[in-house]
């Protein structure tokens, strides 16, 4: 089947199997990597992107269901390899460890900022809770949204 979306501001039409995921769809038709493929089944949060405005795990949503769509992932977010304020946050509260978990944490906190300019402490925890990290302990992740709340937009 062939779809059409919107991925980054860049539409881009390419083929996919019925049974396909967005996330699939991604990494492998695009070559957009940065969505991680780690449980596929919505518990991680590694493949989170923004489908139509709202935060998502990319592999709950079969490819060819988002015809027409417009999303954005990690690599959406620092064009021209400029970093977004997330990023650049995490970086310094040293909340990469291993990164695998990093693009989903950072998508879903660009959205909460989207939508939330200044989240209090349990939004923020609300909003990064259907993402898992395995290295970080969640301290450095929430010390970097707090600065990033603190510095505002």
């Amino acid at each position: 089947m062939n779809v059409t979306i919107t991925i980054n501001g860049e539409e881009r039409a390419f083929s996919v199997e019925g049974h396909e995921s967005l996330l699939s769809a991604l990494r492998t038709e695009l070559g957009l990597a940065g969505t991680k493929d780690a449980c596929e089944q919505g518990e991680c949060g590694s493949c989170t992107v923004i489908f139509d405005g709202e935060s998502v795990c990319s592999c709950l949503v079969m490819a060819a269901d988002a015809d027409g769509s417009t999303v954005t992932t990690v690599e959406g977010l620092a064009p021209d390899g400029v970093l977004h304020r997330v990023q650049e946050a995490m970086l310094a509260e040293g909340a990469v460890q291993c990164g695998f978990c990093t693009p989903g944490f950072v998508v879903a906190g660009s959205h909460l900022l989207e939508t939330n300019p200044h989240p209090t402490e349990p939004e923020i925890r609300e909003a990064l809770s259907g993402n898992i990290c395995r290295c970080t302990g969640y301290g450095a992740i929430l010390r970097a949204f707090e600065i990033v709340t603190r510095e505002g937009s």
